[in-house]
């Protein structure tokens, strides 16, 4: 059966739209609340966090409104990357967390990416649950007054998230003498980004950090890696980080302004990860992975296998094949031992740790050279 209204990374469309306005978020959190209280784990709590984008201000409150009416009790976070959201859901014990985002699209589109309990994005079975609660009559998923939930606000997420993700590397690790550009898209990782380059003492040349509601990925981030090319010759940096939206996609670009993709990175720490042992199995890519990358596993005497095209299927089959790294060309990249879904912050900060000891960005990344692809849909 096919699904109705999620696809293959959550639910997306234009604000306003057929299903991206107010009623239609009131009925998914009604829905999803309904269907995660009713699991009786965990402590009956939600999480949100947003971009953003303009519409995310508006959408929220309906969405808050549903899962309290379910009985929910709601912490709202702000912009925070989806990675954060996915490891606060976890650390908080929470029984879902909800991500308010178009990722790479324009401003006027909009969606939700949800979490279960275990930080990883519902499977396509859950989301089939779901959406025949959000069928059924809505008095049906009401609950009585007095078992409304509760909304807080949680001021710290950003600092939280930003703790995990450095816990994950050596207290010794620091980014001193590197100049680092770094596009924050105008999206969620606005604040998180260059505070974490900060703290680590890198010299941060921030752009896309003045969000106004509908500049989110408009010229910048990326999907527009000219603003990052120019930039890194502008600034004289050691290497840029591009981000999208909502920070789950990572386009690096070296200190020759090369543009490097995620089937390239994916490549790059595959190779490093098998020469320290660290690789498990092999790499999980799409079927959308370029198809010199799939070569070059093969001459390193890495498996290589492909999945359909989405993060939430790549680790599904990392998962099935216990697999710790995979992702796409298009920036999202999972890294299993430290995450459970696309993270643009901590594979950054991966290829730094890499590049810690002076080797040249380019260096690093003399991987393959891509054959030329067209994508089509059929």
């Amino acid at each position: 059966m096919t699904k109705k209204y999620f696809g293959t990374d959550g639910i997306r469309g234009t604000v306003n739209g057929k299903n991206i306005n107010g009623d239609m978020f009131f009925k998914f959190g009604l829905a999803s609340g309904t269907y995660f209280k009713n699991q009786k784990k965990n402590k009956q709590i939600a999480i949100i966090a947003k971009d953003t984008r303009l519409s995310g201000y508006t959408l929220e409150p309906a969405l808050v409104s549903g899962l309290t009416s379910a009985g929910m009790h709601v912490y709202t976070l702000g912009p925070l990357p989806t990675n954060g959201l996915a490891m606060l859901t976890k650390k908080m014990k929470a029984n879902m967390g909800i991500m308010i985002t178009a990722s790479h699209n324009p401003y006027y589109d909009n969606g939700l990416k949800l979490f279960g309990p275990d930080g990883l994005k519902l499977s396509d079975k859950i989301e089939k649950q779901i959406e025949k609660l959000i069928d059924k009559k809505i008095e049906n998923n009401l609950t009585q007054p007095k078992k409304l939930g509760r909304v807080r606000r949680l001021e710290t997420a950003n600092h939280e998230y930003i703790k995990i993700l450095k816990k994950n590397f050596p207290k010794d690790f620091n980014l001193r003498g590197l100049r680092i550009v770094i596009d924050c898209a105008n999206g969620a990782g606005y604040k998180a980004a260059p505070e974490l380059l900060k703290s680590l003492g890198a010299k941060v040349f921030a752009i896309g950090i003045i969000p106004n509601g509908v500049n989110i990925n408009k010229n910048c981030g990326s999907t527009n890696p000219n603003k990052i090319k120019n930039a890194v010759k502008k600034y004289k940096a050691h290497l840029g980080i591009s981000l999208d939206g909502d920070a789950d996609r990572i386009i690096i670009c070296d200190e020759k302004s090369n543009i490097i993709d995620g089937d390239q990175i994916i490549a790059a720490l595959a190779v490093r990860w098998k020469r320290k042992k660290m690789l498990k199995g092999g790499v999980i890519g799409t079927l959308m992975s370029n198809y010199n990358l799939e070569k070059f596993f093969k001459e390193k005497k890495i498996k290589f296998i492909r999945s359909n095209v989405g993060d939430r299927y790549v680790k599904e089959k990392m998962q099935k094949h216990k697999f710790n790294l995979g992702g796409e060309q298009s920036g999202h990249i999972i890294l299993g031992k430290f995450a459970t879904t696309g993270d643009g912050l901590l594979v950054a900060l991966e290829v730094l740790f890499s590049l810690r000891k002076g080797s040249k960005c380019s260096d690093f990344f003399k991987t393959f050279v891509k054959t030329p692809q067209i994508l089509e849909n059929i």
